[in-house]
Order: C-alpha cells, then structure tokens, then sequence
C-alpha cells in the first residue's frame, strides 16, 4: 500500500481515488495549456480517460491541506506490463517551482514499482527539470528504440507539435529525450558511478539545441544526411 505523503506541512501527495474525480476536467485543461505554452506535447487526454485512471489506482494527485489541487500524475502499461509509463505530470501555475513535482514524480516510481516491480519505467520528455527528476530516481537516456515497439505507445504522441519529425525519422529521433529505469540494470548500476545529470545538463542542452536545429528543418530528400548529423553530434 503507498501511504499518504504530507509534504512541510503543506501538502498531500497521495495515489488518487474516486473522491478527486470531480479533478479530471481541471487536470486536462491545465496539461494542454502547459502543451501550448512550452511548443510541444504532453499526450492529450481526456478527462474520462483520466477518471479511470484514479479508479484504477493508478494515478498520484497532490492537494493542498485545505483541498486545493496542486498537481497529478499517472501510469500507464504498455507490452503486457513490460514497460510503464509515469505520464502526463502537471502542477498547477501558482505551485510551480515549489519542488512538489518531485514529490509527485516520486510517488508515482513508488507505485510504480509496487505495482510492476520487474517492468522497466520509462518516459519521454523535453524538459531539462523532468530530466533532473527522472535521474535522481536512477532513470538513464535510452535511445527511442529501447523504448515500447507497441504502436498504441507512440500514437499517444499525435497531439504534439512535433509529431512529424517522430514519423518523418522513423521513430528513431524527436526532440524528446527517451529515459528509463531497468529493476535489473539498476541492481548492477549501484556498484558503478552513475549518470550525473547535473555535471552532464550543459552538455544535454548544447546537443538539444543541435537536435532541434537538425531536425526542425529535415526532410525527405536529406533524411539520411540529417540522421548521420544526429549520430555523429
């Protein structure tokens, strides 16, 4: 069971039941601004969708002591329960930068591996502070080929902005940075030294600036040019 977390005496971060239902409509309003805003795609989804997500348990919500939403998160399974997805995380605008998206991202790997403790968790992101996250709970950069063959698992990426450049190479670059956690791998990674986000985040940016500039203006007729570029980069 993953206990109920009250964050400095000022936050809940819990898995979510049906009492945050009536949630669901604020929580996918605020996940397509944020989309907008930042020029590319948290996958979009409805707030059906996100309702049976709380019902099934398989959703962190974070809550003011006074019960006001502060932010979500949810997980999702693709090839049997091989690979999880902690997806869709969200905080809301007035919380931001309070450090709760942490809390929220931690809970959700906490769940996630009571839940499917042998499954590789994996994510897809463009933002350096999910990034930060992902790495300090032990989550490393894969290739986008390591991550789920399923095409239900990439089709929920046809709301972003950048869906193109995903189809137009194959799968094979975005300008999402494929991450993951391996229960295995990890076990051996504990006796080495690990991937220190914060020492390699100049680096990260400076090949994600290459990476978009590569691929914002690829094309069919270059497409092998332009994936060399990527590869050797």
């Amino acid at each position: 069971m993953i206990t109920p977390e009250i964050v400095n005496d000022l936050y809940i971060v819990q898995v979510a039941n049906e009492n945050h239902l009536r949630l669901a409509e604020t929580i996918c309003h605020e996940m397509e601004e944020s989309a907008k805003a930042r020029g590319t795609g948290i996958a979009k989804r409805s707030p059906i969708y996100v309702m049976e997500k709380m019902l099934e348990g398989k959703a962190i919500v974070a809550m003011t002591l006074s019960g006001e939403w502060v932010g979500f998160c949810y997980i999702e399974t693709w090839e049997h329960g091989k690979f999880v997805a902690n997806s869709g995380l969200i905080v809301h605008p007035d919380y931001r930068k309070s450090g709760i998206a942490t809390r929220i991202k931690a809970k959700a790997f906490e769940l996630s591996r009571a839940m499917f403790p042998t499954a590789k968790i994996i994510g897809i992101t463009t933002s350096l502070a999910v990034m930060k996250i992902n790495s300090d709970l032990g989550y490393q950069p894969v290739t986008l080929s390591e991550l789920p063959a399923d095409d239900a698992f990439w089709k929920g990426c046809q709301t972003c902005a950048n869906f193109d450049i995903l189809t137009r190479t194959n799968r094979k670059h975005c300008l999402c940075t494929g991450m993951q956690y391996d229960p295995e791998e990890h076990k051996k990674e504990q006796k080495d030294e690990k991937w220190n986000f914060l020492k390699e985040s100049k680096l990260y940016e400076r090949w994600m600036r290459v990476k978009k500039r590569i691929l914002m203006r690829i094309n069919p007729s270059d497409r092998s040019r332009r994936e060399h570029e990527l590869e050797t980069a």
